[in-house]
């Protein structure tokens, strides 16, 4: 695992307390912003986070949540713009903090100005923005109900390391789609180098497994 990262996250709905749930389970330090009082209460209960009740568009609330030593702020809420204002207020706070918004278009070049990475609201949220939030190994890149696609850094010492394709037994309903280097659809002869990444298709039954053979 990476080194702990303080995290926070604007919006206490399904959203934003599964991707705290998640960072928790990764021992990431997480701070939930939600402005409904009740729904902030039902957050503070879960004890995955520490919870502000308040608008995370103003400066006030993004200081008390401490965003100046924070390593990533995630916007979370149904809002699109607003999560683009938390963003835009985070980064004016910190320059260098990591931030994440979910909007409502896929045209990730309208907001390269604005935050580093976007995420959809029909997409599995908790596990894309804990992907990208956490600095872990393994990234989802599309995310369904029974299908994702991951993107997988090989461990040095993961059971696949050094080994090609064609000796190596992956689970059904798992399938490496691209080599290392993304130019083509690796065959029997492909070799998983220790420290590459690899997209992987995996049916979410074996997801888990296929994690622990190119991670280790």
């Amino acid at each position: 695992m990476n080194d702990q990262r303080r995290i926070v996250i604007a919006g206490g709905g399904r959203a934003g307390i599964r991707t705290a749930e998640r960072l928790d389970d990764l021992g990431h330090t997480v701070t939930i912003i939600e402005s409904d009082e009740d729904r902030a209460a039902a957050v503070a209960d879960e004890y995955v986070a520490m919870v502000i009740q308040g608008d995370a568009t103003r400066p006030s609330i993004l200081e008390q949540a401490n965003v100046a030593e924070a390593d990533a702020v995630a916007a979370l809420t149904d809002d699109a713009a607003a999560n683009l204002a938390v963003c835009m207020e985070a980064n004016r706070i910190a320059p260098e903090v990591q931030t994440l918004a979910r909007t409502a278009t896929r045209d990730e070049a309208e907001y390269t100005d604005i935050v580093d990475a976007i995420i959809l609201p029909q997409q599995e949220a908790a596990d894309t923005a804990a992907d990208l939030l956490s600095g872990e190994a393994v990234r989802t890149v599309v995310s369904g109900p029974e299908l994702n696609v991951l993107e997988i850094e090989v461990a040095e010492d993961a059971p696949f390391a050094g080994r090609t394709l064609a000796d190596v037994a992956l689970p059904e309903g798992a399938l490496v789609v691209s080599d290392a280097d993304r130019t083509e659809v690796p065959d029997g002869d492909t070799r998983i180098e220790a420290g590459e990444r690899y997209l992987v298709a995996v049916e979410s039954a074996v997801a888990d497994e296929v994690r622990l053979l190119f991670r280790g």
